[in-house]
């Protein structure tokens, strides 16, 4: 690894081959925006892949973003390549129908001839792999605030060819105070959590409302692909079992978050290949997957991707931890939305889904006025289920007349 000046690392990748080579960058709240920036100075013309980008990436002509799972940083951009596919099959996408030219990772100054990708390991083990198979680049940005954490992000110095040193605050999302709604919510979510079940839950205040309501249980532990400051509201407040390791993915949250993890042998962040196989997941004890939906019909099929037919945000890891749950020991898997969007003025239960399937087959759904039981119900009765206990009240008699015609025998 030879550590390089901005000048320098910009003369090397004005040297990457064209036309238009490929990116594979940190995504969520890691992206290394310094190094990213002399890249973007260096090349008129590159594919930028990402995983939940967030604000502040590239816009200009000659950057042609590509991701499978859209974040605010690259929603509504012209030219945007959505790429359905499972977080688990990302790897396998970059290996071999998307290799990279150039991955840009952001890292932990060197500890013991080593780096740690820190806060994001995710796809990025698979991206160095795939990229040093054609002789592409590995460039570290090395922050002295990125965590060192232990797992499948831990490289070796002579894995990096060029670094870029950068003393830079670690990004956080913004804090966002839970409503009335998510707290309910998370309260009912926790009911069918037992002591001793192992957690997954994804982004937002709903999985944030449930962490809360669960500071009292016992034995807890975590296997997710991604976690935030709730996990370490649980440790705190001893729910965790400290015999077993918090294993995600990737992390974001606040900076005391990032210092709860930094150098913390109770946290291993692995590769995605290993947190998302549905057979691993399988193998967790209880396993308990809470993931949101934007809407969900008669049928108990959740959209997490779309809205108004136009990608939102992509499959992420819903799908496999769907699985992974359902054939777990014990296991659920939840989805959990408000009845209501505000914002829009629409019902999120609809009679049927108009654009592409999320997941489907859950063991609950769950909103704010009530649980409806989807696993060992029949399909008439999936669909009073979320009628009953899932719908808002407003839009209950059409969904029943509109489920009639739809084949389902319903009341009310």
């Amino acid at each position: 690894m030879r550590i390089l000046s901005e000048s320098q690392l910009g003369a090397v990748l004005a040297g990457v081959p064209g036309p238009a080579p490929r990116v594979v960058v940190s995504g969520n709240f890691a992206t290394p925006a310094r190094a990213l920036a002399v890249l973007d100075s260096a090349l008129a013309e590159y594919r930028l892949f990402a995983l939940n980008a967030q604000a502040g990436l590239p816009d200009r002509p000659g950057v042609l973003l590509e991701t499978p799972f859209v974040g605010p940083g690259m929603r509504r951009r012209a030219g945007l390549r959505y790429f359905p596919c499972r977080l688990s099959l990302v790897p396998e996408l970059l290996k071999r129908s998307l290799p990279p030219d150039v991955v840009l990772v952001h890292t932990s100054p060197v500890v013991d001839g080593t780096v740690s990708l820190g806060t994001e390991v995710n796809i990025l083990p698979a991206a160095i792999e795939a990229v040093r198979a054609r002789g592409g680049l590995v460039i570290a940005q090395l922050n002295p605030n990125m965590p060192f954490t232990h797992g499948d992000g831990v490289l070796p110095v002579d894995e990096i060819d060029h670094a870029l040193e950068a003393d830079e605050p670690l990004l956080s999302p913004e804090p966002r105070p839970l409503g009335d709604a998510a707290r309910t919510i998370g309260g009912r979510v926790a009911e069918l959590v037992a002591d001793g079940a192992t957690l997954q839950l994804g982004i937002g205040g709903i999985p944030d409302a449930t962490l809360a309501a669960l500071t009292g249980r016992r034995g807890l532990a975590v296997w997710s692909e991604m976690f935030s400051d709730g996990v370490l509201g649980l440790d705190r407040a001893g729910a965790l079992d400290p015999a077993v390791p918090v294993t995600a993915s990737f992390v974001f949250g606040s900076a005391e978050l990032y210092r709860w993890i930094d150098r913390n042998p109770r946290v291993r962040l692995l590769r995605t290949e290993k947190t998302n196989d549905p057979a691993v997941i399988a193998r967790r004890r209880a396993l308990v997957s809470v993931n949101s939906a934007l809407e969900v019909d008669l049928f108990a099929q959740a959209n997490a991707s779309r809205v108004r037919g136009s990608i939102h945000s992509g499959f992420g890891g819903q799908t496999d931890f769907v699985v992974g749950a359902l054939h777990s020991p014990g296991g659920k898997a939840i989805i959990a939305l408000p009845s209501w969007h505000p914002k829009a003025g629409v019902s999120t239960v609809v009679p049927r889904l108009a654009g592409p399937v999320t997941s489907f087959q859950h063991s609950f759904i769950v909103s704010e006025n009530g649980t409806a039981t989807i696993w060992g119900n029949d399909s008439s009765e999936q669909a009073q289920q979320i009628v009953d206990h899932i719908a808002h009240p407003d839009v209950r008699g059409e969904l029943v007349a509109r489920g009639r015609e739809l084949g389902f025998t319903l009341h009310g």
